[in-house]
């Protein structure tokens, strides 16, 4: 088993390609942005598409309102409460609404699966990473 680093609480800094892996192991992230002067974060069905992450948003909801180059922040995360252990990644960048054709066919074919009931009206946003980075608990150390 291969050692990574720690950082100063004691969380296992982990490596970009796993980041990258961890990306695709669950459906639902979090995006994080500032609307109207205030921080709002949502939950989303995603995709890992590379080194960037997709999404779609209906039109008119409060995360159309991203529209393109807004910086905004995405984690997704796992746990496993009886051994406390769990990991979190973290990815921050700048939106882009996906306006070209073919790219929108090509996404349609990835799979997303929208539990929030996506419209026909619904953009894919991307997010293109400024940084991607995760952090994994060791386990019982780390329990209250």
């Amino acid at each position: 088993m291969m050692v990574h680093p720690r950082d100063r609480a004691g969380l296992e800094i982990l490596p970009f390609a796993e980041c990258l892996r961890l990306l695709e192991t669950v459906p639902v992230g979090r995006v994080g942005f500032v609307s109207d002067g205030e921080v709002v974060i949502l939950p989303v069905n995603h995709l890992a598409d590379g080194q960037t992450v997709v999404f779609r948003s209906n039109s008119g909801s409060k995360l159309s309102t991203v529209g393109s180059k807004t910086l905004v922040g995405f984690e997704v995360d796992d746990y496993d409460k009886p051994t406390h252990s769990g990991w979190s990644v973290v990815v921050s960048g700048f939106t882009e609404v996906v306006e070209d054709e073919g790219e929108i066919r090509r996404l349609e074919h990835l799979g997303l699966e929208s539990w929030g009931g996506a419209g026909a009206d619904a953009s894919w946003i991307r997010i293109r990473p400024t940084s991607i980075s995760g952090r994994r608990t060791s386990g019982a150390a780390f329990a209250d």
